[in-house]
């Protein structure tokens, strides 16, 4: 062999491994260590675990999970609602600055962060909930018929907010500064360091429902599609190495894989599929529903190599004390899910493992099994 191909090889070695040798960005290695994870079971995840419980709210150092199985979630999940206005706490009370605190302090003990968003209704200034606001339009457009404007009426139809929102919208500025806002309090996560800090955001979730102003009967597919990657692009340009984008619908039960793809944003812009799914009617239906959804999403996932999990769940307020262990975990088991995340647990609205709950024997001995990650079990995976 020649000495110029000898070097040529040589030289293409060397800068391969210095490629494979390159430093990942935060999110490459929260992915990567998710990845990892799955291998070994699946994380619990807990909503707002440590601002308050069943009984308490606001101590520092305190947490329902940690107070009945002596561990804390490996999985913290956190909303930014409220946050677009400029607020100092969230839809839910948080103080904005104490949850920056808790995110880090996971982050620094080895969790995992997920952030979610309920915006409120940029056209009109209501919440992010829609249902309400329909009702009341519908009524004050007989008033609008009955004046000859009923053209003016149908401009503040909620079900329109989408469509405003977006490039040429009327409210396109006011929403790119709200995704400003989103963007700085992201870029403030940072560790000891400087690092930024990885986490897994979940925006326009369940939106195969209508609860939500972005929901599936208040805007197109493609209105849809141009809401995520218009949210995507702004905030990644603005982060570009440290977020984690979770796709995540609602219970269904009785998709094909055609009609769950239509809003689906791509493979270049999804890194997890998700899913919420809460017990409201029967355990018969829900039992059936959530196995034919993971068994679908199960399908999507490996044809579109992406991480699963349930990135809401639970039973409200633990009416069955065997829940956990007799209805949800048969179901779970028999997929690769990275995590899954009860709602928050607040007074007489509670989802997540706590003593003070119906289900803490039950959520107890569970956590016992080798394959139930919480915090402790993750730390030593990078």
């Amino acid at each position: 062999m020649r000495l110029r191909s000898v070097l040529t090889i040589t030289l293409l070695t060397v800068c391969m491994c210095v490629a494979d040798a390159a430093p990942k960005t935060p999110r490459e290695q929260l992915i990567g260590r998710l990845k990892k994870i799955v291998k070994t079971g699946y994380m619990y995840g807990h909503q707002d675990d440590p601002f308050y419980g069943i009984s308490w709210d606001w101590d520092m150092d305190r947490s329902d999970t940690k107070e009945l199985v002596g561990d804390y979630p490996a999985v913290m999940g956190f909303d930014l609602g409220g946050i677009e206005m400029g607020d100092a706490k969230n839809l839910d009370s948080v103080p904005f600055q104490r949850m920056h605190d808790e995110i880090v302090r996971h982050h620094e003990r080895g969790g995992i962060i997920t952030i979610s968003w309920h915006p409120r209704n940029p056209m009109i200034g209501t919440t992010a909930w829609i249902e309400k606001d329909i009702e009341e339009y519908e009524k004050a457009m007989v008033k609008f018929k009955e004046a000859g404007l009923e053209s003016l009426g149908k401009q503040i139809d909620p079900r329109l907010t989408v469509r405003s929102i977006l490039k040429g919208g009327r409210k396109y500025d006011r929403f790119q500064q709200w995704l400003g806002r989103v963007a700085d309090f992201m870029k403030s996560l940072t560790d000891q360091k400087g690092n930024p800090i990885p986490v897994i955001f979940r925006p326009w979730h369940e939106n195969n429902g209508s609860w939500f102003w972005w929901g599936q009967k208040n805007c197109s597919d493609e209105e849809y599609h141009e809401l995520w990657n218009m949210t995507q692009d702004y905030i990644n340009s603005q982060l570009p190495t440290s977020i984690v984008w979770s796709f995540s619908p609602n219970l269904q039960g009785n998709w094909a894989e055609e009609e769950w793809m239509k809003r689906y944003p791509g493979d270049d812009r999804v890194d997890l599929i998700g899913e919420d799914a809460y017990q409201w009617g029967t355990e018969a239906d829900f039992k059936r529903q959530l196995d034919a959804d993971l068994q679908l999403l199960t399908q999507i996932c490996e044809k579109h190599d992406k991480l699963l999990a349930m990135t809401e769940c639970g039973y409200q307020n633990s009416p069955d004390a065997t829940w956990w262990q007799r209805v949800f975990k048969p179901i779970i088991e028999k997929y690769k899910i990275a995590y899954f995340l009860p709602w928050r647990n607040y007074k007489k609205e509670h989802f997540g493992a706590s003593k003070e709950a119906n289900t803490a024997d039950d959520f107890k001995a569970w956590s016992k099994q080798k394959n139930f990650l919480f915090l402790n079990d993750i730390k030593k995976v990078k």
